[in-house]
C-alpha cells in the first residue's frame, strides 16, 4: 500500500499551510490545483498537480479540472469490495484517502451587481462534485470543507492514524449542507434574474444559523435562529438582518416581538415609536420628535410595555435613551444609535440594542402592498401570559 493521499483544493486558505504541513509529517502525498498548489508549494511543502496525476491539462479556462476517472474513481472506490480494488489497479489510479474542498463564495455575488454572465462563470462545478463523491463514500473517505475542522481531523490522524467513523460521518453530513445551500444561493439568484415562479414546487432556504436561542416559545423547548443575512429573499430592514450590538442573546419571544416591531414601523414616515408585547401592540404613535412619539405611545397603556420591546425609525439619540431607561425594556431597536445612547443603554443590565442594517433606507422601506399611516397615539394592549406567545 503506498501513502495515503490528501486532495486539497479550496478557496478560503485559512489555516491551510499549517494542516498541509500536519498531513505531510503524517506520510500523505498533497495533490492540489491552481491556487492552492500555488500557495503551498510557496510555502515550501511537496504537492502535486492534479493534472500530472491524471496527463490530462485543465481545459476550458479552467472549467474542466478535477473531473476525470482518476480522481472521482479514487474518492468513490470502496475499500471493502475486491472488484473495485481491481479496477484501481486496472486502470492505474491511486485511492484518495482525504478530500479537502470549500467552494467560491458565491454570496460575493450576492453582495455585488454581478452580470449574469460574469456570476455563471463563478458558479463551481468540480468542487460541489468532489464533496458529494467524498461525502458518498464517507465509510472510507474523510470529506472536510470548514477551516474549522482542520484541527480535528489532524488530532485524530496523530492520535491514532485514521479518522473515526463518527467525525467521517458528521463531516459527510456538513459536505452535503455546504453544497446544498451553495446550490440553493445560485438557484435563488438566478432565479430572481431570470423571472422564476416566485412560489416554486420545492422552496429550498439557504440560511446560515445566526445564533442558538436559550431557549424556544417555552423554557423546555430547544430552538436556533436562522437569518438571511444575504438578503436573498428582500432588501427590508427586517430582524433577520439586524445586529445586536450588546446585551445577552435574545430569545425566541424577544425574537417574535422584535419582527412584529420592525413590520409595524415600517408603516410610518414621520417620527414614530411602537411598542410591542407579547407579538401585540401596546402603544403606537407618531410625532414632531420621536422623544414626543414616545411619550404619547407611552401614555396609551404604562403597564404592558414592561419587558416589552421598542422600535423607532429614526436614529436613537441620548435623550430618548434616557427616557426609555425608565422602564424596562427587553430590546430596542432603531437604525442607528448615537453614542451617548449606546453607552445609556449598555449601562443598563440585562438590556439589549440592536440596530439594523441600511439605516439610512428604514424610513423609506415598507412592502409595495402596505399604505402608510400617520399615527397621532393607539393603543391595542393585551397581556396574554408569557406561555401564550404566539
Amino acid at each position: 500500500m503506498g501513502k495515503p493521499i490528501a486532495l486539497l483544493s479550496v478557496t478560503d486558505k485559512t489555516g491551510l499551510k499549517e494542516f498541509a504541513s500536519r498531513l505531510a509529517a503524517l506520510g500523505f502525498e498533497i495533490l492540489s490545483t491552481g491556487g492552492t498548489h500555488r500557495e503551498l508549494a510557496g510555502a515550501g511543502l511537496k504537492v502535486r498537480e492534479v493534472s500530472d496525476l491524471t496527463r490530462f491539462p485543465e481545459i476550458l479556462d479552467g472549467r474542466v479540472k478535477t473531473l476525470h476517472p482518476k480522481i472521482h474513481g479514487a474518492i468513490l472506490a470502496r475499500r471493502d469490495l475486491a472488484s473495485h480494488q481491481q479496477q484501481l489497479v486496472t486502470h492505474g489510479i491511486e485511492a484518495i484517502d482525504l478530500v479537502v474542498v470549500n467552494l467560491y463564495p458565491f454570496e460575493q455575488v450576492l453582495r455585488r451587481e454581478a452580470s449574469v454572465d460574469e456570476a455563471v462563470e463563478l458558479i463551481d462545478i468540480g468542487g460541489p462534485t468532489l464533496l458529494r463523491a467524498a461525502a458518498k463514500n464517507h465509510a472510507f473517505v474523510t470529506v472536510v470543507t470548514d477551516p474549522a475542522d482542520y484541527a480535528t481531523v489532524a488530532a485524530e490522524l496523530e492520535g491514532s492514524k485514521r479518522v473515526s467513523e463518527a467525525t467521517r460521518r458528521s463531516l459527510a453530513v456538513k459536505a452535503f449542507a455546504h453544497t446544498a445551500r451553495y446550490d440553493a444561493m445560485v438557484s435563488h439568484w438566478l432565479g430572481a434574474r431570470f423571472g422564476a415562479d416566485k412560489f416554486p414546487s420545492t422552496l429550498t432556504l439557504p440560511l446560515p444559523k445566526r445564533s442558538d436561542l436559550r431557549y424556544g416559545e417555552n423554557h423546555h423547548q430547544k430552538a436556533a435562529f436562522y437569518g438571511d443575512p444575504l438578503a436573498l429573499f428582500g432588501t427590508e430592514p427586517s430582524v433577520s438582518t439586524a445586529k445586536q450590538l450588546h446585551g445577552k442573546e435574545l430569545s425566541y419571544n424577544n425574537l417574535l416581538d422584535a419582527d412584529t416591531a420592525i413590520e409595524a414601523i415600517k408603516e410610518f414616515e414621520e417620527p414614530s415609536v411602537v411598542i410591542i408585547k407579547h407579538a401585540t401592540p401596546s402603544g403606537i404613535a407618531s410625532a414632531r420628535t420621536l422623544l414626543q412619539a414616545w411619550k404619547d405611545a407611552y401614555a396609551t397603556d404604562t403597564y404592558s410595555p414592561f419587558g416589552g420591546v421598542v422600535v423607532v425609525n429614526r436614529r436613537l439619540g441620548a435623550d430618548l435613551a434616557e427616557e426609555l431607561s425608565k422602564v424596562f425594556l427587553e430590546l430596542v431597536i432603531a437604525p442607528s444609535f448615537d453614542a451617548g445612547a449606546l453607552k445609556l443603554r449598555a449601562r443598563t443590565r440585562s438590556r439589549r440594542s440592536s440596530s439594523r442594517r441600511s439605516a439610512s433606507s428604514m424610513c423609506a422601506a415598507t412592502r409595495s402592498s402596505s399604505r402608510r399611516r400617520r399615527a397621532r397615539s393607539a393603543s391595542a394592549a393585551a397581556r396574554p401570559p408569557a406561555s401564550t406567545a404566539p
